[in-house]
């Protein structure tokens, strides 16, 4: 059973009340996560991987494409990031605690273990937020498209964003999201080691930007379901 769109929170982003809400799913599709009548198919687990903030007591107010006081936005393609957070009974589950963290445009964290990479950091991006979804079990983000990079011989990641979910009676879930279209998609050994169908769970669309959004970024649903205790 796929679940029906909902209204997004209001206080997520950096964005005035009056905007925020003219910002809504405006007719994604679901992710096509639900098999059965109240069963809804777990997200698959995926690394942590070596580039988890070092530092996450940061700013984190789910605008990532800004730092807080700068003058100029992050480098790339902006990208609206929104999904459910959901159990496996289709449940929604709020102020469950979302994180996400990724590379710049150039393909490069902003971590001590990525200091080898010779791609250059935006000092304008911010890598890593934190938000709580809202009632409905919503959430929502404003980011860039990340960049590829090397991860080891013949062997480039394709462009993806990781993702850890916390709350209170529910497994931890740790994951990644990828966009669909992106030439490095096959032959990722972390992308292929999921079935097909996990494949397509962890894979979205970008699609044009709502009403309200920067008429230039992007969008993309991305629906998550923890395994409740």
């Amino acid at each position: 059973m796929k679940q029906k769109n909902q209204q997004l929170p209001d206080s997520k982003l950096n964005l005035s009340r009056a905007q925020f809400l003219k910002v809504g799913l405006g007719g994604l599709a679901a992710s096509g996560m639900a098999t059965a009548a109240g069963v809804c198919d777990l997200t698959p687990v995926q690394p942590e991987g070596p580039f988890y903030p070092v530092d996450t007591h940061i700013e984190s107010d789910g605008d990532l494409t800004r730092i807080e006081g700068a003058t100029i936005s992050a480098r790339g393609q902006v990208v609206y990031l929104m999904g459910l957070v959901q159990d496996q009974h289709c449940q929604p589950v709020e102020s469950a605690v979302v994180e996400i963290w990724q590379a710049c445009d150039t393909g490069r964290y902003n971590h001590p273990g990525d200091s080898a990479n010779p791609n250059e950091l935006d000092e304008n991006f911010q890598y890593f937020s934190r938000v709580l979804t809202d009632e409905n079990g919503m959430y929502m983000f404003k980011t860039i498209l990340p960049g590829s990079y090397a991860a080891g011989p013949g062997w480039i990641r394709p462009p993806h964003i990781h993702f850890k979910i916390q709350k209170r009676g529910h497994f931890e879930l740790i994951t990644q999201m990828y966009f669909k279209g992106q030439e490095h998609n096959k032959g990722d050994r972390i992308l292929d080691a999921l079935s097909e169908e996990e494949k397509d769970n962890v894979t979205v669309e970008l699609k044009e930007p709502s009403p309200g959004m920067d008429p230039k970024a992007k969008k993309c649903r991305f629906d998550i379901t923890l395994r409740a205790v």
